[in-house]
């Protein structure tokens, strides 16, 4: 099949890759012109893992191109992707400024039959908008036909994992009202997902209003768990409880399950974070409330500030003179994508307070060091003391604390009689949970994670200079 996909960002590149494998014909178009020359120069104007791969295979061997002429692409594709950004708005609702302007931009062009997907996150109702969109502009150029139908196709893609959540689907859910058009569209989604479909169904079949309402539904449920989690997680710290322990001891229920129960420093990223505030604020705007949703929000944004609530504890409110270590800068492993990261706000409260932050990430340091200046535009004095380092040991020279903020593969395993020789406190800070407090304790190491520690990090000797009793100051 013909397939174009407007938008060359995470969802649609990815998007458009994993169709080009499947032996799709796929025409990616975006407004950006240097993200186009990138794409087409071989480049990737994204981290994901395997993707560069994927789409270089399918660039040579002539099955997706890029462009930025809409009209091209408009004529191009039976099926038509909307995968553009739908950013948070200042009340938390989503902006569809984006959606809606491809929506007439497709209207300006269209001229037969095409089937309109919406990929993007956007709330309920917007396939509505969409449609009425370009309606509008058909009839500008005098035409009444009925020329395409919009559905819902929400993504269900996990940065760092992306392309095999794409490529091996749990489901596939597409929302489709009764019309004219259903059976024709029904049978051009039933063709273009085939290969997903040969040995059990996956694809779910539904309105485009509760498709809509999946996507939103799905993460508010996944950011609940994590939330649910740290909040245990906090919890075993007051009460001596080890909450890896506890994760275990809930995860063996098969009603549970293990997946997002891992404490940590709270979710970021692209979806999360956006979505869980949409959802709320579309209940507002139907007159009802999410008060669950509300919750897991206010508790992701607390939890942010957990590693700065540890530090300040044993080095107290002015950290000036001290250096802190920093393992891990992208909201989470395999991708560059800073957005929501937990470590913007703990480096952004370091700096504040006058320490030096030394940090290093294999793979976000570019994206880390232009969301860390935007962050601190207005203390350019602080933000000479941040240091991105080359790699994990450099960051650790001469530190009185490592604090490990994404659980990256390659922290994982580090050489802890090295790091001991180099800090000058050996006290780790893990925000991932990622090391066994026993084991560093007979190392000597102290130990403070989420909901876990070791008895050195309860009796480790504060530095003099800090004053336990002072009350911590206001973490932003």
């Amino acid at each position: 099949m013909k397939i174009t996909v407007i938008g060359a960002g995470y969802v649609g590149l990815v998007t458009g890759a994993c169709l080009a494998e499947l032996g799709h014909q796929v025409l990616c178009v975006d407004n950006n012109p240097e993200k186009i020359a990138l794409l087409n120069a071989a480049g990737v104007p994204i981290y994901e893992p395997g993707l560069q791969e994927l789409l270089s295979r399918n660039r040579a061997e002539g099955r997706i191109h890029f462009t930025t002429e809409m009209a091209d692409a408009v004529d191009h594709g039976e099926v038509i992707f909307i995968a553009v950004g739908t950013p948070s708005q200042e009340d938390g609702s989503a902006d569809l400024q984006h959606v809606l302007a491809v929506a007439g931009q497709v209207g300006r062009h269209l001229k037969n039959f095409k089937v309109v997907v919406n990929k993007s996150t956007v709330p309920v109702g917007t396939a509505y908008r969409v449609h009425d969109a370009i309606v509008t502009e058909l009839r500008k150029r005098g035409i009444h036909e009925d020329l395409f139908e919009v559905i819902s196709n929400p993504e269900f893609l996990k940065e760092g994992a992306a392309i095999d959540d794409f490529m091996r689907p749990d489901r596939i859910v597409i929302g489709l009202d009764k019309g004219p058009n259903h059976d024709t569209v029904q049978q051009k989604m039933d063709q273009l997902y085939a290969s997903f479909n040969r040995h059990h169904a996956r694809t779910l079949w539904m309105d485009v209003r509760s498709a809509e309402l999946t996507k939103y539904a799905a993460n508010a449920m996944l950011a609940t768990r994590i939330s649910f989690m740290n909040e245990i997680a906090n919890l075993a710290d007051l009460m001596g409880a080890d909450v890896d322990c506890v994760r275990r001891g809930i995860g063996a229920d098969a009603r549970i399950g293990h997946g997002f129960l891992y404490a940590g420093t709270g979710y970021g990223g692209s979806c999360f974070p956006k979505d869980t505030r949409a959802l709320v604020q579309t209940a507002l705007d139907c007159g009802s409330t999410m008060k669950v949703v509300s919750a897991v929000e206010h508790v992701n944004d607390s939890q942010k500030t957990v590693l700065l609530h540890r530090t300040l504890q044993y080095f107290g409110n002015d950290l000036s003179g001290l250096n802190f270590a920093v393992w891990g800068l992208a909201f989470k492993p395999n991708t560059d994508d800073m957005r929501e990261a937990p470590s913007r706000v703990v480096i952004k409260n370091l700096l504040l307070r006058g320490a030096q932050v030394h940090a290093f990430d294999p793979v976000a340091s570019k994206e880390a060091l232009e969301a860390l200046t935007h962050d601190m535009a207005e203390h350019p004095q602080a933000l000479q003391r941040l240091n991105i380092h080359a790699t994990a040991y450099e960051a650790t020279q001469q530190a009185d604390a490592l604090l490990v903020l994404t659980e990256w593969k390659t922290f994982h395993h580090p050489d802890f009689q090295l790091l001991k020789s180099q800090m000058k406190r050996p006290l780790i800070l893990d925000g991932r949970n990622l090391y066994d407090p026993q084991w560093l304790q007979d190392m000597g190491i102290a130990y403070q994670g989420i909901g876990r520690r070791n008895d050195l990090a309860l009796t480790l000797k504060r530095p003099v200079e800090a004053a336990s009793s002072e009350p911590l100051m206001a973490l932003s």
